[in-house]
């Protein structure tokens, strides 16, 4: 798991706006979205693009995962977008409104055009019905590394109310969940909207990190901190874990084929999860 990159807060940022980009350098988010999408305007569309593109391919930000979130091919930037973010060679392109695979193809199919290394990835936003039935196909995308809940969009196609609880959405988001499980990719749960309600908004972010999602798209740094903690470890997690492995170690040499930590049942699964905590904790220490 050494490659791993931990991408608990997801910050989107307006490209448009050359001071949140400048901003952005010092903020501690494990990835950084430049949005050239739904935070510009028409008429700053060509500079946005410009500006991401400086931004990715920069050496400013640190160990942070850099992406730039492009138009969708049926607007008139879309094309354009793909083309310059490959030149730019940020880690991925974040698409949105993905409804197949065959979407996908093309986005791959202008990233090579353009002459992206095979590094740079496709993060595939799942926010329409359509892109909901077709999900477990765009998760097993060759190039598709991570999938992006967009949830205002997809309340909106589903026509739903959105509950404090998301009770609405629930089976949409467990249906994304499984199928990027299956897959073996990184899903990151959509945002909240309410800048200003602390408690709401780490309320969410429990019930994402205790569904199973990886981290969770931001749109405020006021939001990264409060992430960063939820999606990661406690330190009394990572204690229990590495008892787990060492006296299930322990009970191995000596033969013994059950044991208890904690009053706990232990088999091989929890080592399994125990371990990947651990290596979960040593990437998030890294960067």
């Amino acid at each position: 798991m050494s490659s791993y990159h931990p991408r608990r807060s997801v910050l989107y940022m307006p490209a448009a706006n050359e001071r949140a980009l400048e901003k952005a350098k010092d903020i501690q988010a494990d990835a950084l979205i430049f949005d050239l999408e739904d935070a510009v305007a028409p008429d700053s569309k060509e500079i946005a693009r410009e500006q991401a593109c400086v931004a990715a391919s920069s050496s400013d930000y640190g160990n942070r995962e850099l992406t730039i979130r492009c138009n969708g091919l049926d607007t008139p930037w879309g094309r354009e977008d793909v083309l310059a973010a490959a030149a730019a060679a940020p880690a991925a392109v974040v698409i949105p409104k993905v409804d197949g695979p065959d979407y996908l193809d093309q986005i791959s199919d202008l990233l090579n055009q353009g002459g992206a290394p095979s590094s740079t990835q496709i993060w595939a936003m799942v926010e329409t019905p359509v892109g909901i039935l077709n999900v477990d196909k765009i998760a097993h995308h060759k190039r598709m590394s991570v999938m992006v809940l967009g949830t205002n969009d997809m309340a909106k196609e589903l026509r739903a109310t959105v509950t404090a609880d998301r009770a609405t959405l629930l089976p949409y988001l467990s249906m994304c969940l499984l199928s990027a499980r299956a897959a073996g990719v990184d899903i990151l749960d959509g945002v909240y909207n309410d800048i200003k309600d602390d408690l709401g908004f780490e309320a969410q972010c429990v019930q994402g990190a205790e569904m199973g999602f990886d981290g969770k798209t931001l749109i405020h740094p006021n939001q990264v901190a409060p992430t960063n903690k939820i999606f990661s470890p406690s330190m009394d997690e990572l204690d229990f874990h590495r008892r787990v492995i060492e006296e299930f170690e322990a009970a191995r040499k000596e033969g013994r084929g059950v044991l208890t930590v904690d009053g706990k049942m232990i088999e091989n699964l929890h080592v399994d999860e125990a371990r990947r905590a651990l290596s979960i904790a040593e990437a998030i220490a890294a960067l």
